[in-house]
């Protein structure tokens, strides 16, 4: 499965064009035109496909989209507040947020609209484990005989598969597992998260026991389901690294409280950017996919139509299935410059 892009890969999405039928009119406004828009992503792959549908709108405006900077998400914040990107659609609300306020905060940029709403996090184990032992919170892993269940390299303690340095999910494990009294019984693994998921979803067909972290939306979920392979864990009581008590924070989802806030990704932009190119703020601010079709879109990937060409493919096929809508963001866009 490809995981990052490459040189060749980021040049072939600013490159190649869609072809979404344009709107009504003979010669639509181009308030764009003869101006560049530098966009930032992660390198992650399964983030592109969302991105390439955003630059595909800004090119129909008549911008020239530059290849794509890549960077871990505090690096992309940085670069968004200094003027060295124009915008990400990678930005989760509030997950990334002390990113956002390290990074210049209002000052310095614009959150336009919910690109992708009601985004999860969590940890899971496998159903078959769950139900044969009764494991529904993350707290039971506490007992040395519980926890020593999903132990994968014989030290004893159980394997969390989980999140890589710079991502911001690592911040919220590497609090709980303290404040869960699980440090004694439980490693948080941390590396290459594909490769390690990998490895976790191997184990699994194995008739192993899994622990693991992850998020929606994402192709994990689609390979292995909630309620059906795994189970989500509810954590005893909300606690977040930048607000311990976490009294404002809505944790629960799937009827569990799962620890992580429910977010949502929103497209960031660089303030002066924005400002100066209403029209393009605008569209992004207006742009929005459900979150089921980014998982399915990955799940296409994990299922092996991971190269640009079947990204690029996915992307017009998304345009082509909400024409409507997305030649109405157009419109709006550029009734904004008159």
């Amino acid at each position: 499965m490809r995981t990052t892009t490459t040189a060749s890969a980021i040049a072939l999405i600013a490159a190649l064009g869609l072809t979404a039928p344009a709107s009504a009119q003979d010669a639509p406004a181009m308030p764009g035109e003869g101006k560049t828009v530098q966009p930032m992503t992660s390198g992650i792959a399964e983030e592109i496909f969302q991105h390439v549908v955003l630059f595909e709108g800004l090119r129909q405006l008549g911008y020239t989209v530059e290849d794509p900077l890549e960077g871990e998400y505090a690096v992309m914040h940085v670069a968004l507040g200094q003027g060295d990107a124009d915008f990400t659609g990678v930005h989760w609300n509030l997950l990334h947020q002390e990113f956002f306020e390290n990074s210049g905060g209002e000052e310095a940029m614009v959150k336009l609209g919910t690109f992708i709403d009601d985004v999860l996090q969590g940890y899971l184990i496998d159903k078959a484990t769950a139900d044969e032992h009764g494991i529904t919170s993350l707290a039971q892993l506490q007992d040395p005989e519980i926890a020593a269940l999903f132990d994968a390299n014989g030290d004893g303690m159980a394997d969390l598969t989980g999140c890589n340095p710079g991502w911001g999910c690592e911040l919220v494990i590497e609090h709980q597992i303290p404040e869960y009294e699980l440090d004694e019984t439980v490693q948080h693994n941390q590396g290459s998260y594909f490769a390690l998921m990998a490895d976790t979803i191997a184990r699994f067909e194995r008739g192993e026991p899994v622990l693991y972290y992850t998020w929606t939306p994402l192709w994990v979920s689609g390979t292995l389901v909630p309620g059906e392979d795994v189970e989500w864990l509810e954590v005893p009581y909300t606690s977040l690294p930048n607000n311990p008590d976490a009294t404002t924070e809505d944790t629960s989802a799937e009827g569990k409280n799962l620890g992580f806030a429910v977010d949502e990704i929103r497209v960031l932009a660089n303030r002066e950017w924005a400002e100066e190119n209403p029209a393009a703020a605008r569209f992004l601010e207006l742009a929005e996919i459900p979150i089921n079709d980014v998982s399915a879109q990955n799940l296409l990937m994990q299922e092996g139509e991971d190269s640009m060409e079947d990204i690029e493919r996915h992307a017009q096929e998304w345009i082509q299935e909400n024409i409507e809508q997305f030649n109405g963001w157009l419109d709006e866009a550029r009734a904004v410059e008159g």
